[in-house]
C-alpha cells in the first residue's frame, strides 16, 4: 500500500544533458523531491513507486535564481534534487522512453 506521504516525496524527474549522461554511464536517475524529504524517504519512495532496488541516494539543495520581471527583481523558489543510483541491470522504464 502506498501512503500519501510516499507519493508526495517525488515531484518529478529532472531532465538535463547531465542527467541523461548519468543514466547511461552510471545507472543514476535525477529527481526533483520535496524540500522536507530525507534520503531514507526518497529511497523508500523510489523503491515502492518505481519497483527497483536503490543502491544509494545523494541529495542537493538548490537555491532559486534571481530573475528580472520587468523592472522588478524576483526570485525563483528553492528546490531539492536527488541523485538515485539503482542496482546494476535495472532500469526505470518510465524514464527510458524519453
Amino acid at each position: 500500500m502506498i501512503t500519501s506521504k510516499i507519493a508526495n516525496v517525488l515531484l518529478g524527474h529532472h531532465v538535463t544533458e547531465k542527467s541523461a549522461l548519468l543514466r547511461a554511464d552510471s545507472n543514476q536517475y535525477v529527481f526533483m523531491v520535496a524540500k522536507d524529504a530525507n534520503k531514507h524517504q526518497i529511497k523508500d519512495a523510489v523503491e515502492k513507486l518505481l519497483d527497483v532496488k536503490v543502491d544509494s541516494v545523494t541529495v542537493l539543495n538548490n537555491k532559486g535564481k534571481v530573475k528580472r520581471f520587468g523592472y522588478r527583481l524576483g526570485r525563483r523558489n528553492d528546490w531539492k534534487k536527488a541523485y538515485v543510483r539503482i542496482a546494476e541491470g535495472q532500469t526505470i522504464q518510465l524514464l527510458e522512453s524519453e
